[in-house]
């Protein structure tokens, strides 16, 4: 009797709304994006009243009458065609950008310098800034860095900071869309109104941002630095400003190539394993471990998979685990599962996504641990563990520095993903520098510690991922795009501490009582 009333109602359960029999743990879902309408009308309009201005290179371009073209064809603008053509020798594959590319470079005065046989060193046609670190052009916009050197720049106040300043821009025809409370605060800024009028001034998550939009896009200019007194080895934030500002000043139309309009890309579910995997399992993005935030604010769930990515390790297992809060402070084991958010961590590090606007930015990724009495040289240590690229991409690194970033520009996507804690000189040997492109899966590096110093930290990997939004590079939470790389990787579906099985919890509760009496004391009878 009590098997055919269940059998009944598993029948009807198969004719419930898909809603009822969802899994308790919330769906893996890929980012809301728009994309921006670029005004080209108006930069062509720019672009002819700059070149009136300088008769003798003003044969060099061509601008179109009223063709009946649309505004992306490229036949529409053949002096931009032309003025990338002349850029692309020092802003290689300027032309692939689909928004206006903004530089502080003179090309006007770079041409006449050619012309009359008076060429100078290429800095004085950039207001003092050193021939580009990284210039790269794809799909969804451009990003650029410059530097200038301590005694470099005229009517510049002097500056505590001894090193290069970096100077960073970046336009982009897709914005991610994000709930984000820190998000289009800042100030005015005087001194450049006339240029920008909607400009917005502020200190966000380590650099000093200006952001603007131009032509319908939005571009933003940063600086890394501290909100603090001056150092030798730290930039001071109010040291950035007059180089951001003689930057912006600077700033010219250089090239780009109108494209068919894009269109935004709602968020969808992210498809995932079918197959159940038999031991990874993790706890619920936001759930850090007990007291580990800053000003004991908590964690902060965010199931968008940002991108599909490979995961940042060459093989499994590997664990997400706190790097600061572990087992002596927790608790927690040292085993490779179950997985635990720490992005929301306590660190000195703004996070604008975190509720105390403080955390750790990423998450620390560790090989698993090896056999015990492996020795120092075993293939399972983690100094032997390859670190490779999640996706077809470009660096962008300095010599000497400890993170590696890399850059994803596609028609879908603006997004990096950074790696830190990889030792700086075997990354500037196997030359992890800007402008190196690398594909899917391609060694990057070794696991190793912070800075790699002997007694540093232990061995992990610190992963992280920014998006572009209209306040610049902003941190998001990593740990679901994660889960969702590492689960493709094993081919398993891992499982959510915490949730039962979607199909056993969904017949639990829809199960009358006296069909779960009948087969109680059937149980018991049998």
């Amino acid at each position: 009797m009590a098997v055919r009333l269940l059998r009944r109602w598993l029948a009807a359960l198969c004719l419930l709304p898909a809603g009822l029999t969802a899994a308790a743990a919330a769906e893996f879902r890929t980012p809301s994006i728009t994309a921006v309408r670029v005004e080209w009308r108006a930069v062509l309009d720019q672009l002819r009243t700059e070149i009136a201005t300088r008769p003798a290179i003003a044969s060099r371009f061509t601008f179109a009458g009223q063709r009946r073209v649309p505004a992306w064809d490229p036949r529409s603008a053949p002096a931009l065609v032309q003025l990338n053509a002349i850029n692309a020798s020092l802003f290689a594959g300027i032309g692939r950008s689909p928004v206006p590319v903004l530089l502080p470079f003179d090309t006007a005065g770079y041409l006449e310098g050619q012309a009359d046989g008076t060429s100078l060193p290429l800095s004085r046609y950039q207001a003092d800034f050193r021939p580009a670190d990284l210039f790269h052009a794809g799909p969804s916009g451009y990003d650029a860095v410059f530097s200038l050197l301590p005694d470099a720049g005229t009517n510049l106040p002097s500056r505590t900071f001894a090193r290069p300043v970096e100077v960073q821009i970046t336009g982009s025809i897709l914005v991610y869309d994000l709930a984000d409370p820190l998000g289009g605060k800042g100030t005015p800024v005087k001194a450049l109104a006339a240029q920008f009028p909607d400009m917005r001034r502020f200190i966000r998550e380590g650099y000093v941002r200006y952001a603007f939009t131009r032509f319908g896009v939005p571009y933003v200019v940063s600086i890394q630095c501290l909100d603090s007194a001056p150092r030798a080895r730290r930039l001071a934030c109010r040291e950035a400003y007059p180089i951001a500002e003689r930057f912006l000043k600077a700033l010219r139309i250089t090239g780009g190539q109108p494209s068919r309009p894009r269109h935004d890309i709602p968020s969808v579910i992210v498809e995932r394993p079918r197959a159940v995997s038999p031991d990874f399992t993790y706890y619920p993005g936001g759930d850090i471990i007990a007291r580990s935030s800053a000003r004991r604010r908590g964690g902060r769930a965010d199931f968008a998979a940002y991108s599909q990515i490979r995961f940042p390790l060459e093989k499994a297992p590997a664990a997400i685990r706190s790097q600061s809060f572990g087992k002596k402070k927790s608790g927690e084991g040292r085993g490779v599962y179950p997985w635990r958010d720490n992005f929301c961590e306590a660190r000195s590090f703004q996070v604008g996504q975190c509720a105390a606007g403080f955390g750790h930015q990423g998450q620390d990724v560790r090989p698993a641990p090896c056999p015990p009495n492996s020795n120092s040289e075993s293939s399972c240590h983690p100094r032997k563990q390859a670190v490779v690229a999640v996706r077809d991409g470009i660096l962008i690194r300095s010599l000497k520095q400890q993170a590696a970033t890399l850059q994803i520009n596609t028609r879908t996507e603006h997004i990096r993903f950074r790696y830190m804690h990889m030792n700086p000189s075997a990354m500037d040997a196997d030359g992890i520098l800007n402008g190196r492109r690398v594909a899917e899966g391609e060694k990057i590096g070794v696991v190793s510690n912070y800075l790699d110093f002997p007694n540093g930290t232990s061995y992990h990997l610190h992963f992280d991922v920014q998006v572009f939004t209209r306040d610049g590079w902003i941190w998001v939470n990593p740990y679901t795009t994660l889960i969702a790389s590492y689960e493709r990787m094993i081919r398993g579906r891992g499982r959510e501490i915490g949730t039962d099985s979607p199909i056993a919890a969904t017949v639990a509760h829809a199960l009358p009582g006296d069909v779960l009496r009948h087969i109680a004391r059937e149980g018991r009878e049998n």
